[in-house]
């Protein structure tokens, strides 16, 4: 795999983690008990939920990249290194709890994505 490949690879996982902090952030702060419209107004007043989707309108666009030169088959494995990435940031950034379990089953996805990638 080229270097310029492992860059638009990166780029993706870190839109993907910045994208999920976000949601959860604004998820977060949201209202409760509100109506469905009320919610609605609520996830467009949040900067941190417009500034996740955002993130995800910019990660289409690396998507799309990745796409255009490597197989789908290959490409959506190595993209689930965000397991990896949301576990560690949920657990350095959120402060959240991340069990022996979890870690394990991050670290078994990103062992997985090695073997995939090495195959490519």
């Amino acid at each position: 795999m080229s270097l310029f490949l492992v860059f638009w690879f990166a780029l993706s996982v870190m839109c993907d983690v910045c994208g999920q902090l976000c949601f959860k952030i604004g998820a977060d702060r949201l209202p409760s008990g509100r109506s469905p419209i009320g919610i609605s107004r609520a996830v467009l007043s949040s900067p941190w939920l417009v500034t996740g989707l955002c993130v995800y309108a910019i990660e289409t666009i690396v998507w799309t990249r990745i796409l255009s030169d490597v197989p789908l088959s290959i490409a959506y494995p190595i993209a689930s290194l965000n397991f990896l990435g949301v576990t560690l940031a949920s657990a350095t950034i959120l402060g959240e709890r991340v069990g022996r379990p979890q870690w394990m089953g991050a670290w078994l996805v990103t062992f997985g994505v090695a073997i995939v990638a090495g195959s490519a």
